[in-house]
């Protein structure tokens, strides 16, 4: 389940995953302040416009083709978010469900995530921001409430199988952030574009 899990959620990191609680706070805060401060320093208008076609050909993985604008890619961070919230809480209570929603499996995340994309279209930025916001300190309170064996003790919890819950915790996190960052620094690196009446170099 570790491998589909890491895989799943789409992580490209270049950072040491967190290994304790403090770690684990510390790391969500910075990263998704990180965030925060990239898409403040945006324009308006790249907030709020498709990325440059550019972006899609980047990367062989899907999420380079289906997410078009920010708002895509805060509505992904957000739904994983409120999907770890929903597992957990049932859990807690006694009521047994896996993370995914059903039928989904490991297996078919790329039609999850594609059903992600396709339930926030009508979504406006601004509400998305909203709901990032919310789910965000939504996930550090919880982690709050777990001790660090709690967290990252592997199995400790019957319904994170072979898995720790920290690593859950740390996905839907600090390496989500991390990936969502570096799709955003490569749309706002991109070249400015040539006036259409520029003549072409000889």
């Amino acid at each position: 389940m570790g491998f589909h899990l890491l895989s799943c959620f789409e992580i490209i990191s270049g950072v040491p995953r967190p290994k304790t609680k403090t770690e684990l706070l510390d790391a969500a805060e910075a990263q998704y302040a990180k965030l925060d401060s990239l898409i403040e320093g945006m324009s308006s208008n790249d907030q709020h416009t498709n990325f440059d076609p550019s972006i899609t050909q980047i990367g062989k993985e899907a999420h380079w083709a289906r997410d078009k604008n920010l708002r895509d890619v805060l509505a992904h961070l957000h739904e994983w978010q409120r999907m770890l919230l929903g597992f957990v809480d049932a859990n807690r209570q006694g009521q047994p469900r896996p993370f995914l929603p059903f039928p989904h499996t490991w297996r078919t995340t790329p039609t999850l995530n594609q059903e992600i994309w396709t339930q926030y279209q009508g979504t406006e930025l601004e509400a998305i921001r909203e709901n990032l916001a919310d789910s965000h300190t939504a996930v550090v309170a919880l982690i709050g409430e777990f001790t660090n064996e709690e967290l990252f003790t592997k199995a400790h919890f019957p319904w994170t199988g072979t898995t720790s819950l920290g690593s859950y915790c740390v996905s839907a996190t600090s390496s989500h952030y991390e990936w969502a960052i570096k799709k955003l620094r490569a749309f706002t690196r991109k070249p400015p574009e040539q006036p259409h009446n520029q003549a072409a170099p000889q």
